[in-house]
């Protein structure tokens, strides 16, 4: 059985040749802006990051699981000290591409958030990381490491998928129909028959975990993190946002200890 992680991976890297929106490149007006000090972050699905939140970013900033030629070039522009960790080696070029070609300065390494993080402790300002803990099938050793690699009063900004969308049957909402399928917490390594799997792995798609809310911000405080911010999004996809408009969360934390 191949690994999920690797799947992933390889799945990630079709995207990028499908021109999935995350995989794309940002412009260069987009990037000219940022080093104005103009810096509009794609982040939350519908929705840009916070802009507070931006603003209170300290400098040295790693991004972690957000290849694709978007988040690190914008930040790097907008005069941060960044590095960029992300599993695609396809995701990467984006972001490689946009370095080169806006001559920017940041450093990008191939990499899983599910292993221990090649970094130093206490060595980053703060921690970005975009809609991709669902691709993990544990998030507390990643959250264990973020703690390590912040400073004391450094920010971990983080999303991921709203739980409750993995109740449904994906077959059916792409036909309009909502169905409940599964229970939850799902988790592609139990909830999915083989059949299913297989079918992922020759259609090039994610194996995915929903996690519970427990794990998601309980772990958070407990690990020694204050939640200070939080924010919402639709997922831009119908019918589902006619019933869970909140699909896809977002949280800022601060390491207290």
């Amino acid at each position: 059985m191949q690994n999920n992680e690797e799947l992933n991976k390889a799945a990630w890297n079709s995207e990028v040749i499908k021109h999935n929106y995350w995989t794309k490149a940002v412009s260069q007006e987009q990037i000219e802006k940022a080093k104005n000090k103009d810096l509009t972050l794609p982040f939350l699905i519908t929705k840009p990051m916070k802009q507070e939140w931006v603003n209170e970013l300290g400098n040295k900033l790693l991004l972690a699981a957000a290849g694709g030629g978007q988040q690190a070039p914008l930040l790097s522009a907008y005069g941060k000290d960044v590095t960029l960790i992300d599993i695609s080696d396809l995701q990467l070029k984006q972001d490689e591409y946009v370095k080169q070609r806006d001559k920017l300065s940041f450093k990008i390494i191939q990499g899983s958030i599910s292993e221990p993080l090649p970094f130093d402790s206490n060595s980053f300002d703060g921690v970005i990381n975009p809609v991709s803990i669902n691709f993990i099938k544990s998030p507390l050793p990643f959250y264990k490491e973020v703690h390590r690699v912040l400073k004391i009063g450094g920010a971990f900004i983080t999303a991921f998928a709203n739980p409750a969308l993995y109740m449904f049957d994906v077959n059916k909402l792409e036909k309009g129909k909502m169905k409940i399928k599964y229970t939850l917490p799902f988790d592609a390594d139990i909830s999915l028959s083989e059949k299913q799997r297989e079918k992922l792995i020759k259609t090039s798609g994610t194996f995915e975990y929903s996690h519970t809310l427990n794990t998601l911000i309980g772990s958070l405080i407990d690990l020694g993190f204050a939640i200070t911010g939080f924010d919402t999004s639709p997922s831009d996809f119908e019918p589902i946002d006619s019933y869970l408009n909140e699909c896809y969360l977002a949280i800022r934390a601060i390491k207290q200890s």
